[in-house]
């Protein structure tokens, strides 16, 4: 798990003249690789890398060079995350193309087997990863990102090059090398006010994107990337006849999380593991312990009552017997560390929860230097109680398209709190118009109210309508999966995960987000998903002999940050003075956000979530449009070797 950044230009002569550029850039991204640093030239390419050395510590350095025994030296590889069949992949090359390696790490696998296979290697890899190959010989750049976008990959193309790198900010370190100027991206504000998040494979200010989850590219110096999808990520129900028939698929659901957390576990550092109160991250924990004895498991909470996991937590601990790591995060440390997070994030995400993550993240790079997480569990099984919509609106189907359209003016006319308005309005419109993932932050009246820029042509459905083509004709809880996929899930769950454990220079690693547990999840029929009691329910099936009792059908929390509460009292005059502070006229009506703090705070609206998202753009504005603040980057405080 590290840090890279990739520089490909037109010419040696540029490249020759950007390598203290690149390694600047690497310098703000120190947290993701405090073991070792470097950079390297090669033709019109300059790479550079900060390391976290997890497997094969005193070898795998990078840029690692690797070549065929007639052609040593051809390739350079820059890679950030985890290959966990890396071994088998080894085994598999030397037997079938005698294929000699000079480490025993993964980084040389990716590169030998993108030689032997081509591009076609990257749908071996199970794992996280964003790398970068140049091949010499060709002069060409190849590159990949995992399946699900575990692992981040920025860039930026102009006429001086294409820069890369794990992190934004460093592409823009290197902004004024390739000829950009970067500025905020009116369109992309709008949707991380409806969403909260940017979603991909823009970010937030012009000129600057990301490969997308699920893709490789290759790349000839002086042209831009060229991208292909190489995971489709496409769901196959299979029909489940009788109880030996279901049994089974239950029986492959366990042995997919066994061996995925197996391969998880491969490391020549310790292991540790989130826990919450919830089943996903305690199968993770308890199938982990079956490998180290020793684990330690970590939580993070708050100290009111209806927002914290801490007591089902360590219950969890004690039940599947593991040390037990608790960390309790207060408003004033939410306040105080807000901009700081916000510099690791890059883009704005106005999810409350990554605050807690990024407190219970330090406390565990204090014991560990690898965590394995539940992430992905909900996506892939059905976990979410919006994915029991379409049964409740199941009547609305059969009603005709014109007589739904009239139900929906009939709604606006009922007045607020009345019981039925909403049902009736969201049973008026189609799937596509009214699911768009998990978060739903600022409606189109709402707005209109508050954004100076806003666009009545800029729709959710910019976002959503690729997700739905591919997903025609599949049942509406499998479609609502596939939009989550590429929406929820790889725009806000991945990006805190990644960002604020590699803000303390700590591994994030997730077993559900594994192509071999998605290959046995995608087969699970909506019928299997979700039963009038639960959600998730073949995956509860499958792993009742492996998690206690008390966490099997607990109910999930929800939205477990006590903001709603904080704004109104702890949090109001911080929230105003922020406000008031920010330099954001162009794009925001900072009157109109004041008011709608007064309305939170006399309990006219429940209004946290919108006021959440509108501070931490504010917050973002400040640190990377304004320079106004300037959050102190502690150095890691872990050994460096340069």
């Amino acid at each position: 798990m590290c840090g890279l950044v990739g520089l490909v230009c037109p010419g040696e002569n540029e490249a020759e003249r950007a390598r203290s550029a690149v390694a600047g850039a690497l310098r703000c991204m120190r947290h993701r690789g405090p073991d070792e640093s470097g950079t390297w030239q090669g033709g019109e390419v300059v790479f550079g890398f900060n390391r976290l050395s997890i497997i094969d510590i005193e070898h795998s350095h990078q840029p690692l060079h690797w070549g065929p025994h007639d052609q040593q030296g051809r390739y350079a590889i820059l890679f950030n995350g985890e290959i966990y069949n890396y071994v088998e992949l080894r085994a598999e090359l030397t037997k079938q193309f005698g294929a000699v390696f000079a480490t025993d790490g993964d980084t040389e696998t990716i590169v030998a087997a993108y030689h032997y296979w081509g591009p076609a290697a990257v749908a071996k890899l199970r794992g996280m990863f964003a790398f970068l190959i140049w091949d010499k010989a060709r002069r060409v750049v190849f590159g990949a990102r995992d399946p699900f976008g575990i692992k981040p990959l920025y860039y930026a193309a102009g006429p001086g090059g294409v820069a890369f790198s794990s992190e934004k900010k460093s592409v823009l370190e290197l902004a004024p090398a390739i000829g950009i100027k970067p500025k905020v991206d009116e369109k992309a504000l709008q949707h991380y006010l409806i969403l909260q998040y940017v979603p991909e494979p823009e970010s937030l200010q012009s000129e600057i994107h990301r490969i997308e989850s699920g893709t490789s590219f290759t790349l000839t110096p002086g042209g831009k990337p060229v991208v292909e999808r190489y995971f489709p990520a496409t769901f196959r129900p299979r029909t489940v006849r009788g109880e030996a028939d279901e049994n089974r698929l239950y029986d492959e659901i366990t042995e997919a999380l066994r061996d995925s957390v197996a391969k998880h576990m491969r490391a020549d550092v310790t292991v540790g593991s989130f826990l919450s109160g919830g089943i996903d991250s305690t199968v993770v924990a308890a199938l982990a312990k079956e490998h180290n004895p020793d684990l330690i498991t970590f939580t993070t909470g708050f100290e009111r009552q209806g927002y914290s996991e801490i007591d089902v937590a360590a219950e969890s601990a004690a039940a599947i017997g593991v040390k037990h790591v608790v960390r309790a995060v207060t408003a004033q440390e939410m306040m105080d560390a807000l901009p700081l997070i916000t510099w690791y994030l890059d883009d704005p995400v106005a999810d409350p929860a990554l605050v807690p993550l990024w407190f219970i993240a330090r406390e565990a790079r204090e014991h560990v230097k690898v965590v394995l997480s539940g992430e992905g569990a909900d996506e892939l099984f059905g976990g979410y109680t919006i994915y029991r919509e379409p049964l409740s609106l199941a009547p609305f189907e059969k009603v005709p398209g014109a007589l739904r359209k009239a139900m929906g003016k009939v709604s606006t006319k009922i007045p607020q709190g009345v019981r039925g308005k909403d049902l009736l309005r969201r049973g008026a419109l189609t799937l596509e118009e009214r699911y768009y993932g998990n978060a739903r932050i600022f409606m189109d009246d709402q707005l209109r109210q508050v954004l100076r820029t806003y666009n009545p042509n800029v729709s959710h459905k910019d976002v959503t309508a690729q997700p739905y083509r591919e997903s025609e004709g599949w049942d509406p809880v499998t479609r609502m999966q596939h939009v989550d996929l590429f929406t929820w899930l790889r725009g806000d769950i991945l990006v805190k995960a990644d960002k604020m454990t590699m803000a303390n220079s700590l591994e994030l690693r997730v077993p559900f987000l594994d192509p071999e547990v998605f290959r046995i999840a995608s087969q699970v029929p909506s019928e299997l998903k979700l039963t009038k009691e639960t959600t998730k329910h073949a995956l509860r099936r499958a792993i009742r002999d492996i998690v206690p009792a008390h966490v099997l059908n607990r109910r999930k929390l929800g939205f477990p940050v006590p903001i709603r509460h904080w704004l109104k009292d702890e949090m109001h005059d911080w929230a105003v003075e922020n406000v008031r502070q920010s330099q954001t006229d162009q794009y925001i009506d900072k009157g109109a956000v004041l008011r709608v703090i007064e309305e939170h705070r006399s309990g006219v609206a429940d209004n946290s979530r919108r006021i959440w998202a509108l501070l931490v753009f504010m917050i973002w504005h400040g640190i990377f449009v304004e320079g106004r603040i300037r959050p102190v980057v502690p150095e890691p405080h872990y050994p460096v070797k340069l």
